[in-house]
């Protein structure tokens, strides 16, 4: 007899959702859904509206990443307008973006993805969130996460109007240049967040790489599989968060794509499925064959593991180390085509990755702040509204965003289009669960704790739902009446 599993709420994510897992007659999975019932319509309400509006309407998708819905909208206006953003501009706008990428990968690390490790994928429910994670590592560690994120917080409230939802972007500009005052406080912030990644890179090495069980699960196939992956990169080819090139490695680590943000229409397909509202992105060059990784699938991932897989290095000294560090315990530094490193797919190293990037973040905010012109006042200009297309991206924390906006004569929008980090990893998110559950459960056997092992498969992408619900279309109830002993649809009632 059929049975299924259901996982509803899955947990420690942002926006709602569920996992159907369904078992055949042996006990074994046959099947496993990632199931976004939330709809949103971002994308057709904004339709009509003055372009110059989207920085503050989009950042309210999300409460998690406001900051890469305002930076994304912000770089979109400026090209549809045909405006130039001011340089000092620029460098707050990156300043304010590495700061909230040092905050939202620090809140993850610890609140959402890190209990799995450091209390543990068995621990009770209520053990495993930042309460657990506080009485494992002390309260000392527990304040230093917490002065990370009021520290971070400060810096965007203080340059971006508002702590959550900022309000600081100007067509071509920012609301407020950078006090002298302001550029030593927020270089103590800088280091202090410097040295806060490492604390937290030496806590994962302690942790994680230094217990075998957790070593032994961080290296397991059940979490393995092969995507392609994307990300943006500078001309140093080094991972570039606020802006760049986008960059597709293969499975092998050979580049089959480079591309500037405004030609993602030649490179990126969509496709929906019955069953969810999020939207499968796949590459346009290989297509869609299914739910199938490997190197002739079109399906790709953009996370932080992403990003370290399209980079040649990383630009900032003390990330380098860790870039190497990391590719060296996989055995894969210079060993994949062409010299590169090998691609890794063995998808709980994302949490390792994340925490390089913190690092990385943090130094490029020393970088910044120490720019001699990072004070110039200079940071708005006069731009006229008008008709143009505006197509930027940026790397939020879970993957790479893009907005395109399409404008009349009077900057009215005429069209929305926004595919998210969580759209792109929508697929592999799929096939992540599939690989864990077909891995841990067996004989119709599983516990509470083999269940979170199955979360941790979706947890470790950092989805961000609210953000990615954005299909456009009905919201019908639909009823579908399936044959027990097999599943198979009879017949199916809605009503839209």
């Amino acid at each position: 007899m059929t049975r299924r599993i259901t996982i509803d709420p899955i947990t420690r994510l942002e926006g709602h959702g569920k996992i159907e897992i369904f078992l055949d007659d042996a006990g074994e999975v046959s099947s496993a859904y990632f199931q976004i019932p939330e709809l949103r319509g971002f994308e057709s309400f904004c339709v009509g509206r003055p372009a110059e509006e989207m920085p503050g309407i989009t950042n309210r998708i999300c409460g998690v990443c406001p900051e890469a819905h305002h930076m994304a909208a912000a770089k979109a206006v400026d090209q549809a307008f045909g405006v130039t953003c001011l340089p000092a501009a620029r460098r707050i706008r990156e300043l304010i973006y590495h700061a909230f990428m040092v905050v939202d990968h620090t809140t993850h690390f610890y609140c959402l993805g890190g209990p799995d490790f450091i209390v543990g994928p068995d621990a009770p429910p209520e053990e495993r969130n930042i309460l657990g994670v506080i009485r494992k590592l002390g309260l000392d560690s527990g304040k230093k996460v917490i002065d990370c994120r009021k520290r971070n917080h400060e810096l965007i409230k203080q340059l971006g109007g508002r702590g959550i939802h900022l309000c600081g972007a100007l067509p071509g500009g920012w609301s407020v240049p950078v006090t002298k005052e302001q550029q030593a406080v927020f270089r103590l912030f800088a280091v202090e967040n410097i040295n806060f990644a490492q604390f937290s890179l030496k806590a994962f090495e302690n942790l994680v790489l230094g217990n075998k069980t957790y070593y032994d699960l961080l290296f397991s196939d059940t979490y393995y599989h092969e995507t392609h992956s994307m990300g943006s990169v500078n001309s140093q080819n080094s991972s570039s968060y606020y802006d760049g090139m986008i960059r597709v490695v293969d499975t092998k680590g050979r580049q089959i794509a480079l591309y500037n943000p405004a030609d993602y229409q030649q490179h990126i397909a969509e496709r929906v499925e019955p069953w969810s509202y999020l939207k499968f992105p796949y590459l346009k060059q290989l297509g869609w064959h299914g739910f199938v990784d490997g190197q002739q699938s079109g399906i790709y991932m953009t996370t932080p593991l992403a990003r370290l897989n399209v980079s040649d290095c990383l630009d900032t000294a003390l990330a380098q180390a860790e870039f190497e560090k990391f590719y060296d315990c996989f055995d894969a530094r210079g060993k994949g085509e062409g010299g590169r490193n090998r691609p890794v797919h063995y998808r709980l190293a994302t949490h390792w990755a994340r925490l390089i990037e913190v690092l990385h973040a943090a130094e490029k905010m020393l970088e910044l702040l120490d720019h001699p012109e990072i004070c110039d006042p200079h940071v708005r200009q006069s731009v006229e509204p008008g008709a143009g297309v505006g197509i930027a991206s940026v790397e939020a924390p879970r993957g790479t965003l893009t907005h395109h906006y399409e404008t009349d004569d009077h900057g009215i929008l005429t069209r929305v289009n926004m595919i998210v980090g969580t759209t792109n990893n929508n697929a592999p998110i799929s096939l992540s669960i599939m690989k864990a559950a077909k891995g841990l459960i067996h004989n119709g056997h599983f516990t509470q704790g083999i269940l979170n092992q199955v979360e941790m498969a979706f947890r470790l992408y950092d989805p961000c739902c609210s953000c990615a619900t954005h299909a456009l279309g009905k919201s019908p109830l639909e009823l579908n009446l399936r044959r027990q002993s097999d599943g198979v649809l009879v017949d199916q009632l809605l009503r839209c």
